[in-house]
C-alpha cells in the first residue's frame, strides 16, 4: 500500500453542515462529531465583500505607509499595501516604494481580501485569485503550485503535470491545485481550469470598458461557497431547511461538484434545524465573556479593537494530586476549548492567552502542542509564540470578516462599549459638583436636576443629608425629575 493510500485509509472525523435560510439572512453551522465548531452568517443587506473584484481608482498614495487608498465605491476608501500588489506592480515599486507603482487618479483592478471592520476600510490586493472547486486561478501570475495539504508526492507530480499541460495549451495565468483536487480525474481538472479561464476572459473584456467603482466579479453566495470549499472526505451530510436553496445547491453540485450530490438533504421537520442540533444555545453562549470548562475551570474572553485576551482560571477544579497537576490539567482542557472558541467566535488579529502559571517546562510544551493541534482544523491561518517570561502565549489568527460578536451585537448604548457604568453614587457626586459650578457662574436661586430613576432615588435617600447641606451652603433650592430614557450616567442640571 502506498503512503498516500494509507493516509486516505485512516479514519477521519465526520462533519455535518447545517444551512438555515430566511429571506434576511443565511446561517451555516459546521458540526464535527456532534459539537458545533463554526458559524457563518451572511445577511442579505450586508453581504461580505471578500473575493469581489472591482475596477477602482487610486485616490491617495502614502509613501510613509507604503500604501495607497483606492475608491471602489464603498463608504470608505479601501486600503492597498505594497505587500499586497502583484509581481508586475511590485517590479515598478523599486525597494517597495509604492509611489513608483501607483499615482493618484490611476485606475486599478483590485480584489477585496478583508472586509471593512470597525472604522477600518476594506483591504485590497492587485494579486487577483479566483477559486473554483479544484483550482485557484491567478490571472496575473505565471507561477503554479499544489496545496501543501496534499502530501502524497506521486499525486503532487500528477497534478503539476495536468496544470502545466493546460498552461502550455492556453498560455494563461497560474493555477494552484486545491486540497479537493486530490484523486480527481484529469478530465475533471481540465474542465475546472477551462471554466476559470473562460470566466476570466469575459471579466478581462469588461475591465476595458467598465467605469470606475464597477463590480467586475462577485463571489458566490454563502451556501454555494461552503459547498465549493468544503473538504468532502470529512462531510457526512449537508442539511438545508429551505426548499429553494436546496434546489439551487442541488443544481450547483450537479454541475460542479457531482460527488457531493448524495450529501445534500432537504430538512422539512417542524422543529427548527438549529434548535434540533442545539446550535441556537451554542451561539448564545459564544456571545458571553465566560466559558465554563467541564472540569470546573473557566475562560474569560475580552475582545477589544487592538486585541483579544483570554484568561484561564481553575475555578472550582481541585481534582489533581497536587497544585501543579491541577494547573496542568486545567490548561490542557483550556487549550482545546480556546481553539474551538476562536473558530466559533471568529476572533482574529492579535490574541493573548494568559494560561495559569506552570513551572514544568514539559507541561508548558504539552499545552502549546494541545493548542496547535486544536487549531489544525481551523481554516484561518494562525501563528503561535512560545510561553513568555510572564506566562503569556501570544498568537495571531488571520481575520478576513467581522467576528460573531460584531455581526450579531452592537456597543451598549449605556456604557458605549466599555462594559461598565459609573455607579449611582459617582453620578450623584458629579451632579453636586455641577450644581456648585452652575450657582457660582449664574447666581441662580433654583435648579432642576434631570436624571435616571436610580440616581434620583439615591439623591433623595442616601445622599439626602449631603444635599440639604449643599442647598443651605449655596442658598439654592434643588428639584428633581426622573427621565426614563436617561441611562444611569446621563443627567442635566437646568436653570429655573
Amino acid at each position: 500500500m502506498k503512503p498516500c493510500d494509507l493516509i486516505k485509509a485512516l479514519p477521519v472525523m465526520s462533519d455535518e453542515i447545517l444551512i438555515n435560510v430566511t429571506p434576511p439572512e443565511t446561517r451555516i453551522a459546521i458540526v464535527e462529531n456532534g459539537v458545533l465548531q463554526e458559524v457563518l452568517i451572511e445577511r442579505t443587506r450586508k453581504r461580505g465583500l471578500v473575493g469581489n473584484v472591482y475596477k477602482g481608482r487610486v485616490c491617495r498614495v502614502l509613501p510613509g505607509m507604503q500604501a495607497a487608498f483606492v475608491d471602489i465605491g464603498l463608504e470608505r476608501a479601501a486600503f492597498l499595501h505594497v505587500s499586497d500588489v502583484n509581481a508586475s506592480d511590485r517590479a515598478r515599486a523599486v525597494h517597495d516604494q509604492i509611489e513608483l507603482a501607483f499615482r493618484e487618479g490611476q485606475d486599478v483592478v483590485v480584489q477585496v481580501i478583508k472586509d471593512p471592520i470597525g472604522a477600518k476600510g476594506a483591504r485590497l490586493t492587485t494579486d487577483i485569485s479566483i477559486p473554483s472547486v479544484y483550482q485557484v486561478f491567478m490571472p496575473y501570475c505565471k507561477v503554479s503550485g499544489v496545496s501543501q495539504r496534499i502530501e502524497c508526492e506521486s499525486e503532487r507530480v500528477r497534478l503539476r503535470g495536468v496544470v502545466e499541460t493546460f498552461l502550455r495549451e492556453h498560455n494563461t495565468g497560474g493555477f494552484i491545485c486545491r486540497t479537493a483536487a486530490e484523486g480527481v480525474e484529469d478530465a475533471a481538472l481540465r474542465a475546472d481550469m477551462l471554466f476559470l479561464h473562460k470566466m476570466w476572459n469575459s471579466t478581462a473584456q469588461r475591465i476595458k470598458t467598465a467605469r470606475v467603482k464597477t463590480l467586475l466579479h462577485e463571489d458566490l453566495p454563502l451556501a454555494m461557497r461552503v459547498l465549493r470549499d468544503l473538504q468532502r472526505s470529512r462531510v457526512e451530510k449537508i442539511r438545508v431547511d429551505s426548499r429553494e436553496t436546496h434546489a439551487r445547491l442541488h443544481k450547483f453540485a450537479k454541475e460542479f461538484v457531482p460527488e457531493s450530490l448524495s450529501l445534500i438533504e432537504h430538512y422539512a421537520g417542524e422543529r427548527p434545524l438549529f434548535e434540533l442540533y442545539g446550535v441556537e444555545d451554542e451561539i448564545k453562549r459564544a456571545l458571553e465573556r465566560k466559558v465554563v470548562l467541564k472540569s470546573g475551570g473557566y475562560l474569560i474572553f475580552d475582545q477589544t479593537e487592538a486585541m483579544t485576551t483570554v484568561d484561564v482560571n481553575t475555578g472550582a477544579f481541585v481534582g489533581g494530586r497536587n497544585l501543579e497537576e491541577t494547573i496542568f490539567k486545567t490548561n490542557l482542557e483550556a487549550a482545546q476549548a480556546i481553539a474551538r472558541q476562536l473558530r466559533l467566535r471568529n476572533l482574529g488579529g492579535i490574541i493573548i492567552i494568559d494560561f495559569i502559571d506552570m513551572r514544568d517546562a514539559e507541561h508548558k510544551q504539552s499545552v502549546l502542542h494541545a493548542l496547535e493541534r486544536g487549531l489544525e482544523k481551523d481554516h484561518a491561518k494562525s501563528a503561535i509564540s512560545a510561553v513568555s517570561s510572564l506566562g503569556l502565549v501570544e498568537m495571531t489568527r488571520k481575520r478576513t470578516r467581522e467576528s460573531l460578536e460584531h455581526i450579531l451585537c452592537e456597543p451598549c448604548p449605556s456604557c458605549g462599549g466599555r462594559g461598565v457604568l459609573k455607579t449611582a453614587e459617582t453620578v450623584c457626586l458629579e451632579i453636586f459638583r455641577e450644581i456648585i459650578r452652575e450657582v457660582r457662574q449664574y447666581n441662580v436661586q433654583e435648579l432642576l436636576v434631570l436624571a435616571s430613576n436610580e440616581v434620583v432615588e439615591r439623591l433623595l435617600d442616601e445622599e439626602a443629608d449631603m444635599l440639604s447641606e449643599l442647598e443651605a451652603f449655596l442658598g439654592v433650592s434643588v428639584k428633581f425629575r426622573v427621565e426614563t430614557q436617561y441611562t444611569q450616567e446621563q443627567y442635566d442640571v437646568v436653570l429655573i
